[in-house]
């Protein structure tokens, strides 16, 4: 048996973050082989982070990579927002989004799980962390943005609990243009109700005959004939789309303006059109893109 030394041990823990003891163990069982030793710690860390798999995942951080015309969020969780302030854990959740941001084929938690991270898998880098800092570590989801013929920007909010990517098309370049998408996806941070669409035809077809089938009962109510209450619905559906409908919101920075205005006032100092051609909203621990 190969005698196991202290040097050995503590290169083991700085590169595994495990215990001294399980590094000794570890090195004893591989026989002072420290490739060894570090699998058997991986596959012993996949064990124990296989234990906690059942428990909620509930903190975590949103994290997000902007690369000039391609942007990525992507959600990482964890048991405890103490865990989710951690060096290690924040580092992990922006390597990860910074590899989403540069891959246009990583449009899944799937996907990105199984794409390779500094020589093993993001998956494997993910349960090594969980091992580490001994919660249930999650990827639940990730997002992309992409604008050829301009810019994708976003903000980050709340310490890592709201994120936001925006994409332009434009031909403007530059802090202006960059300002304006870190604006817009402000916007769409703090916007009450969230937009739920660019403009209002990309607003759910059963979104809209739900809240039309409300409006008309709410007017029946008032008596009024059939042909009044068909324009006060119009009336309130129009009212909707301006509350749901980005581009017809007014903007948080400057509510006398809409946000298709804020665009167009920044696309003449700057001698062309811009127009907002997607947004990705993820909310720490919300199921969709909200």
């Amino acid at each position: 048996m190969a005698e196991i030394s202290a040097a050995a041990v503590k290169t083991l823990r700085d590169r595994s973050g495990a215990g001294m003891m399980d590094c000794k163990r570890a090195l004893t069982d591989a026989d002072g082989d420290l490739e060894k030793a570090t699998l058997l710690l991986r596959e012993r860390g996949l064990a124990k982070a296989a234990k906690r798999e059942g428990r909620a995942a509930a903190e975590g951080v949103v994290a997000m990579a902007v690369v000039g015309q391609f942007g990525a969020l992507i959600e990482l969780g964890c048991e405890t927002d103490f865990v989710a302030r951690t060096d290690d854990f924040q580092k992990l959740a922006h390597e990860i989004a910074a590899l989403a941001a540069a891959d246009p084929d990583l449009t899944s938690s799937e996907a990105l799980g199984a794409a390779p991270l500094d020589g093993e898998t993001v998956a494997g880098r993910v349960a090594a962390v969980a091992g580490t800092l001994g919660e249930n570590v999650v990827l639940k989801r990730v997002a992309r943005l992409e604008e050829p013929d301009g810019i994708v920007g976003g903000y980050v909010h709340a310490g890592g609990k709201l994120g936001v990517l925006v994409a332009l098309r434009t031909r403007a370049a530059g802090d202006e243009i960059a300002a304006l998408a870190k604006e817009v996806a402000m916007h769409v941070a703090a916007a009450d109700p969230s937009p739920v669409s660019i403009d209002r035809s990309g607003v759910p077809s059963d979104l809209v005959a739900r809240e039309r089938e409300l409006f008309a009962k709410q007017a029946a109510e008032s008596g009024k004939p059939a042909n009044v209450i068909e324009k006060i619905v119009d009336g309130r559906i129009n009212k909707f789309f301006a509350e749901v409908a980005l581009l017809e919101q007014a903007f948080v920075k400057d509510p006398d303006l809409t946000v298709q205005q804020r665009l167009a006032q920044v696309g003449k100092q700057l001698g062309t059109e811009i127009a907002v051609t997607g947004f990705v909203r993820f909310r720490l621990g919300a199921d969709d893109h909200s």
